[in-house]
């Protein structure tokens, strides 16, 4: 059984507000957001880590790069449970690669590095974690997409309108490159 928690932004969430208290979730229980053809889930984000880390999973169909974007102080780790993600990634120095993460394969991207990903193959979930001195931005994939209590990828994609993508990145240190060009060749 799993305690439910309230907190301003949600009604019910499974993750508690205090840091140092043990818990524990139930798969697919934490607290969830649809975003474009997504479902992202957040299992520990920065209230339970003292803004340390936050640990999610994003699951979804195949489907088109996410944009590129960047976190000026936050690691981010990709670490593929199901399927195939593509991760495209940009150096300081401007070098990009891109890599495919298939089952148990991990990527890493330090901040300040310009980066994107593709889920490659339907039904793909990929781990994330992210750290580092500015905090944890878990919660930005619920206030730019929209919470549920759906396990399941959404029906219908769900796309934040215009004002939500001009303000909700920046309170969340991700900071999106729209006219960021990918010359890796996928």
């Amino acid at each position: 059984m799993t305690m439910e928690f309230a907190r301003p932004y949600r009604s019910r969430s499974a993750i508690p507000a205090a840091p140092g208290r043990p818990y524990f979730i139930e798969k697919g229980m934490g607290d969830r957001a649809h975003l474009f053809g997504d479902l992202v889930t957040v299992y520990a984000g920065g209230e339970q880590t003292e803004n340390g880390f936050n640990f999610f999973t994003v699951e979804g169909p195949k489907g088109e790069v996410i944009p590129a974007h960047l976190h000026s102080d936050t690691h981010e780790v990709f670490y593929v449970t199901d399927g195939a993600v593509r991760l495209f990634v940009e150096d300081a120095e401007g070098e990009q690669q891109e890599k495919l993460l298939t089952v148990g394969d991990f990527g890493f991207v330090p901040k300040n590095c310009p980066h994107a990903y593709r889920i490659e193959r339907h039904h793909s979930r990929v781990v994330g974690v992210a750290a580092g001195p500015g905090g944890t931005f878990e919660r930005f994939f619920e206030n730019l997409g929209t919470p549920t209590d759906d396990l399941g990828l959404p029906r219908e994609p769900y796309v934040p309108d215009p004002e939500a993508f001009a303000t909700v990145p920046l309170r969340y240190d991700v900071r999106f490159l729209p006219d960021h060009q990918w010359r890796t060749g996928a």
